[in-house]
């Protein structure tokens, strides 16, 4: 009996094993046989695709970019596709150019990308529009977001490097371009030291000398006859001439620059503007060897913000009128900013014997850090002392000094208007004013040359030299030569 029942169990375990082991055979082969048959129909496993990304990938230089781009999209154009090397040696020109000839002919958006963590070493060149999109020309790590790059450009070190074809006057040009921005944290080295040595520039030749000969001198950014421009985020130094130049422009905003060169460095102007209107400057650092910021004949509607100047020359409306010619400047802001160890404060410099006018003016809460002129007017202005007196001058009018404040280098006066014998500075208003020595007891007094104005409040020092209401002089010519 007990023989009978283990038998039983053996049997019921043997059946049970061999209908597991069946129903394991017919599942294995009827999941191999569905599996066959879906790759059957697509070569791709049932995974749904990853969204297109919403910046395209920078097209190889043998070929433009894809024309079928979706609305709004940026195309992005690396200068390294187009065979940029980056290496500070190399001549990287001809990459430049192709990526903006490329890049300029997208109907949507643009960028031309100039990668982090290289120095690209480039000619003098002219970057021409108009393009049929908006055109980013970036130096940061990526088309959305701003970083800090380590990234270089530069041009050849120096007037012997300097391609005998190649003008010596500019180094990066944009021509006709509308609705451009150049921006990012990457840096721009005008390597100017050698053009700095000049022996024609000042006080370099023998023995402090400045010698007769060719002296053109690069500046390194020039915009012209371009519109709606933004120049945001660089770091600029040691250019051979001016930092910044926009010519014959419209609506300029520039943003957050820093800009720098040695304080003895020749005409290394920060930003210069000349016929030029709709311009925005803020939140910038400038140190250099002249004006942080200049503004030549034909602006208006210009507002500076927030700028922290010097050392250098201050910032400057002029000079104006040189080689007897009408320059005509209106509607200028500088206001909440600082000036430091410079030569000048705020500015109007005008030379004798031209015409047109400089009208509506306002300095504005501007802190003054051991300055030389704080605030000054010159209607004698001259580089040499040789300068012709001459009876007409551009007019100077309607300007405002408002709140300004702090500390003057003694070696100068710290307010000085000195106005034209035929055609006096009129409408002059100072307000809340209050300017002390940097050093010392001494309280210079202001100086004031044929300037007519009033006082809105008590200043520091006091001012007892303007004139008060309108020369009869103006009254009596009408057909003076205004804008």
């Amino acid at each position: 009996m007990e023989y009978s029942c283990v038998s039983l169990l053996i049997f019921c375990m043997s059946l049970l094993c061999f209908l597991i082991s069946t129903q394991g055979r017919w599942h294995h082969h009827h999941h191999h046989t569905k599996h066959k048959h879906h790759s059957h129909h697509d070569t791709m496993p049932e995974i749904s695709a990853p969204p297109e990304p919403s910046i395209a990938l920078a097209p190889e230089p043998s070929g433009p970019p894809d024309d079928e781009n979706s609305g709004g999209s940026t195309e992005v154009f690396d200068v390294r596709k187009f065979g940029a090397i980056g290496d500070g040696v190399t001549d990287d020109t001809n990459a430049f150019k192709m990526a903006w000839d490329t890049a300029c002919q997208v109907n949507s958006s643009s960028t031309i990308y100039v990668p982090n963590g290289f120095s690209f070493m480039i000619q003098s060149t002219i970057f021409t529009g108009p393009c049929q999109g908006g055109l980013v020309f970036q130096d940061f790590d990526d088309g959305v977001h701003v970083v800090k790059i380590d990234g270089t450009l530069m041009p050849p070190d120096g007037p012997e490097e300097w391609p005998k074809n190649n003008s010596k006057r500019q180094w990066l040009v944009f021509y006709r371009v509308n609705q451009m921005s150049l921006q990012g944290g990457g840096a721009i080295d005008g390597r100017g030291k050698k053009w700095w040595d000049l022996p024609c520039k000042p006080h370099k030749g023998i023995n402090g000398t400045t010698l007769p000969g060719p002296c053109d001198s690069p500046v390194a950014i020039r915009f012209f006859m371009s519109s709606n421009l933004t120049v945001q985020g660089l770091k600029v130094k040691d250019s051979p001439q001016f930092h910044f130049r926009f010519d014959g422009c419209q609506n300029v905003h520039v943003e957050s620059l820093h800009i720098t060169a040695p304080a003895l460095s020749p005409n290394t102007d920060g930003i210069h503007i000349a016929n030029t209107n709709g311009v925005q400057i803020y939140n910038s650092v400038i140190s250099n060897g002249d004006d942080c910021v200049s503004i030549g004949s034909g602006c208006y509607d210009v507002d500076i913000r927030n700028l922290t100047c010097g050392p250098g020359h201050g910032i400057s409306i002029g000079s104006l009128g040189n080689h007897n010619s009408k320059a005509c400047v209106h509607n200028v802001t500088v206001r909440d900013s600082v000036i430091k160890v410079s030569d000048n404060g705020v500015r109007i410099k005008t030379w004798q014997g031209g015409s047109g006018a400089v009208s509506g003016i306002m300095f504005g809460n501007i802190h003054m850090i051991s300055v030389r002129n704080p605030i000054i007017i010159d209607q004698f202005y001259c580089l040499t002392k040789d300068c012709l007196n001459q009876t007409s001058a551009v007019s100077v009018s309607d300007i405002l000094y408002e709140g300004i404040k702090g500390t003057y280098d003694t070696r100068s006066p710290p307010m000085h208007f000195g106005c034209s014998d035929s055609v006096p500075c009129t409408n002059i208003t100072l307000s809340d004013i209050e300017l002390l020595p940097a050093q010392g007891d001494i309280v210079l007094d202001p100086f004031c040359w044929n300037a007519y104005g009033e006082l809105e409040t008590l200043t520091i020092p006091p001012v007892y030299c303007l004139r008060e209401g309108v020369p009869r002089s103006i009254l009596d010519n009408k057909d003076m030569d205004h804008c």
